[in-house]
């Protein structure tokens, strides 16, 4: 039986948590981060044949802690036996929606810990202690479309997204010169019906004046499910030219 191995944050509800789901399938091994564990994907991954390993780790308070701690685990699990091995970098962080000058302090760097910061300290830890596999190695850093295109009252999201598309540009540069080098992809999985959303909705129209274009996205059923983007995600992993250009959208594809 072919083993994969997947690594993924924000794992405990939302896109990370249909991932998961949808990846427990005999021969996949999962190590899932997120600040609570999903404790309902143990029991199913063992009617399903597939492991899974859950750690319970707020990125926003311990992202170095988090890399050297996956650095550990990857050394000492080895890529024997593995076809792939394959980092998902989900998790994210939304602050209020308000221009900048109003967003509290805190909120900003939570953002930009757990939206960008732990996403190169999980890569480059990936990276590190993958380099010498046989496997196909590949990561996904789930962006988003407001990293392409400026939104007021977004502006730490909208860069924590914008500097992810760009350092997966860096890193698919540093790979392609190496021999057997990873595959990376920021890829943009459309708009999907999480607590985000919810948070977008319930802001304040007063500092927040694209409020009502989600709203109308919500009630013209214009938003994918969790479970139908994760599937759509899934299905661009598996692609045979996955990592031919580093920052995409799923919908393009």
């Amino acid at each position: 039986m072919e083993r994969h191995l997947y690594v993924i944050t924000g794992a405990s509800r939302g896109l990370g948590h249909a991932l998961a789901t949808q990846l427990l399938r005999p021969g996949h091994e999962l190590l899932l981060i997120a600040r609570r564990p999903a404790t309902d994907l143990a029991t199913l991954a063992a009617s399903r044949g597939a492991t899974v390993t859950d750690w319970a780790i707020d990125l926003a308070q311990e992202p170095a802690g988090a890399a050297s701690r996956l650095a550990e685990w990857l050394r000492a699990r080895g890529g024997a036996g593995l076809r792939s091995a394959n980092l998902i970098n989900n998790a994210a962080a939304l602050p209020t929606s308000a221009p900048l000058g109003e967003v509290p302090a805190a909120e900003v760097s939570q953002a930009l810990r757990v939206g960008l910061e732990a996403a190169m300290l999980l890569t480059g830890a990936f990276l590190a202690a993958t380099r010498d596999w046989t496997a196909t190695r590949r990561i996904v850093n789930v962006s988003s479309g407001l990293g392409r295109r400026p939104m007021a009252s977004a502006a730490v999201y909208c860069a924590a997204k914008a500097g992810m598309d760009h350092f997966s540009r860096c890193v698919a540069l540093e790979e392609a010169a190496r021999p057997h080098g990873a595959r990376i992809v920021s890829l943009a999985p459309g708009v999907i019906d999480t607590d985000m959303q919810v948070q977008l909705r319930s802001a304040d129209p007063a500092a927040f004046a694209d409020r009502e274009r989600f709203v109308r996205l919500k009630t013209d059923g214009l938003l994918d499910s969790p479970e139908q983007a994760a599937a759509k995600l899934l299905a661009f992993l598996a692609k045979p030219d996955f990592g031919r250009e580093p920052v995409a959208d799923v919908r393009d594809a």
